[in-house]
């Protein structure tokens, strides 16, 4: 999708994003060099897709207490993007309502969440 919007890094995703690398590190799946190569990415990143990019190949955390999720990752309609949301390209027609959505992933948790695309 050539042209596509692009959303500028917040801090919020950058502190985010930090804070889940550092407890991979602490869990040992990242060394301290590789720890700093990724945090290096997120604070050169301009956009907020490449803010994404350093958890990629990284599995997702579970909050302690809370049971591992299973099968399909859930996914759920927002009117504005949360703290630490990473948008994506995909966009689509929302058969009930006609408004065009944005798909947004919450790298925490690996789920995605609809928001209504901005007309700016």
């Amino acid at each position: 999708m050539t042209g596509a919007p692009r959303f500028p890094a917040r801090e919020a995703d950058r502190e985010h994003v930090i804070s889940l690398l550092r407890e991979h590190y602490a869990q040992g799946r990242l060394d301290s060099g590789e720890l700093d190569r990724r945090v290096g990415v997120v604070l050169s990143a301009e956009f907020a897709d490449e803010i994404a990019t350093v958890l990629g190949d990284l599995p997702q955390l579970v909050p302690p207490g809370r049971p591992a999720r299973r099968g399909r990752r859930g996914h759920a309609h927002a009117q504005t993007p949360g703290a630490g949301w990473v948008p994506t390209r995909e966009r689509f027609r929302d058969p009930t309502s006609r408004v065009i959505m944005r798909v947004w992933l919450d790298p925490a948790d690996g789920t995605r969440h609809y928001v209504p695309e901005s007309d700016s």
